[in-house]
């Protein structure tokens, strides 16, 4: 259920493992035809036109994951709903009057323009009964999927974790090329930087990994840099380097 960013590699990435879903569905028609093609199976924008399933994973928008659910469960009373969401209780799927629930939720940036790896994401599962974890195991585990059990609470960390790991890096890309392109400099010039940056924590821990001025208690340097920034940038600028110097304190 649902055509977006997840849904799309989630989509392929079980098709590909020969499990391509019974159908897919979506409130818009294109959208769920679009995926429908890259996994061989039917779509449609109706419910009443969906064939029958034994499971139905949701993967759509959170603001629309409980409407959503509900017309789920009427039309599939008997089978095991999931959905895949970070940040939202499993019992949003009892509370829809789902028997068998539970939440599969990889832990990845998704995009439609860009087919995840699912052998190199972990998902996340948890589940009304044993039976129904298990089942999202072998689900993970046919796409390539390392899964570990998560209950509704650890999931919300690992969805604030990933928005600071994530979300917020990627706006700090963005303002790093904003910086960049006002003074007439290629972005692409920060690649092996980033690169190198992402690598090092395959290996030592973030905090460990930290360099920069603020790292060292450069003043001078943060002093200079802050001079040169205004408004937000400035903001988070000085944000960001007293983090990191009270970490270091702390240590």
């Amino acid at each position: 259920m649902g055509a977006g960013n997840l849904a799309t590699s989630l989509g392929v990435a079980l098709a590909v493992a020969g499990m391509p879903p019974v159908a897919v569905w979506s409130r818009s028609r294109e959208a769920a035809m679009e995926l429908g093609k890259k996994t061989g199976s039917p779509s449609s924008c109706c419910f009443g036109e969906l064939p029958p399933a034994d499971v139905v994973i949701i993967s759509v928008a959170d603001n629309a994951l409980e409407s959503v659910a509900r017309e789920v469960v009427e039309h599939y009373p008997k089978a095991l709903v999931a959905h895949t969401a970070g940040s939202v209780d499993a019992d949003v799927l009892r509370k829809a009057g789902a028997g068998e629930y539970g939440v599969f939720y990889p832990m990845q940036t998704f995009s439609k323009q860009r087919i995840a790896d699912f052998s190199r994401i972990t998902t996340f599962v948890e589940g009304s009964s044993e039976s129904v974890v298990s089942r999202l195991e072998q689900i993970a585990a046919g796409i390539g999927s390392r899964s570990v059990r998560a209950c509704s609470e650890q999931r919300k960390f690992l969805h604030i974790a990933a928005v600071f790991a994530c979300n917020f890096t990627n706006a700090a890309y963005s303002m790093a090329a904003e910086l960049l392109e006002a003074k007439g400099l290629p972005f692409e010039a920060m690649l092996p930087l980033l690169e190198e940056t992402a690598e090092k924590v395959h290996h030592i821990h973030p905090f460990d990994a930290q360099t920069g001025p603020a790292s060292r208690g450069d003043d001078t340097i943060m002093n200079a840099h802050m001079e040169m920034l205004d408004g937000r940038l400035k903001e988070i600028y000085a944000l960001m380097s007293d983090y990191i110097t009270s970490k270091r304190k702390d240590k």
